[in-house]
């Protein structure tokens, strides 16, 4: 990535941590977000090359009756194949992260800080790495595998083994702890979470 003075800054987590949560309040005290899970999104609407390789690839089940990509579908198939989650991220990835650094380097031109939102961050480091994408700090939103399970069983309305299959894809929370720069605890309540945020940009930026 081009040279530049702007602090890049990953957060990351698991699924179901509270990564989004950690976002909005940042944004909320002004700083720019980029949320990696909104351009994966982006990469794969109707009538983008993405989604087109992808019907190709996974066929034409994965779309709703309007065309668009059915994530549920989709979910449900690479969550129970480690190969369709492996082909998933090979057709995807290089349009993800060929936007995502075309972004950050454009904020850099603006921001001092850039937070950057990347879910999977330790999972796809070395593809990270091979963009050119790097980070100054990485930040984990960490919440215990228990708490983590309850929260994603609740929010997707799953069954306890699909959201341990999808839990189960994923580097293990205790393993990421040892990666991170710093922890943002996320096992109290919204307001704990807040507080641990502000903790940890005072430290880090002043």
């Amino acid at each position: 990535m081009k040279h530049t003075s702007t602090k890049i800054i990953g957060i990351t987590g698991g699924i179901a941590t509270g990564k989004s949560a950690v976002s909005s309040i940042l944004r909320e005290k002004g700083y720019r977000v980029i949320d990696a899970d909104i351009i994966a999104r982006q990469v794969v609407e109707k009538n983008q090359p993405a989604l087109k390789e992808l019907v190709a690839h996974f066929g034409q089940a994965i779309l709703d009756d309007d065309g668009n990509l059915n994530r549920q579908a989709l979910g449900d198939l690479v969550f129970s194949n480690p190969q369709f989650l492996e082909d998933l991220n090979r057709i995807t990835h290089p349009y993800i992260f060929d936007r995502l650094k075309k972004t950050i380097e454009k904020d850099c031109l603006h921001y001092d800080f850039v937070f950057v939102d990347v879910p999977l961050l330790f999972e796809v480091y070395d593809e990270l790495e091979e963009w050119d994408i790097r980070f100054h700090e990485i930040w984990l939103v960490y919440l215990d595998q228990d708490r983590q399970l309850e929260r994603l069983i609740k929010r997707n309305k799953l069954s306890r083994s699909q959201a341990l299959a999808r839990i189960n894809t994923q580097i293990p929370m205790d393993e990421k702890k040892k990666l991170a720069t710093r922890i943002i605890d996320n096992r109290g309540d919204l307001t704990d979470l807040r507080n641990n945020v502000e903790e940890i940009l005072s430290e880090f930026i002043h």
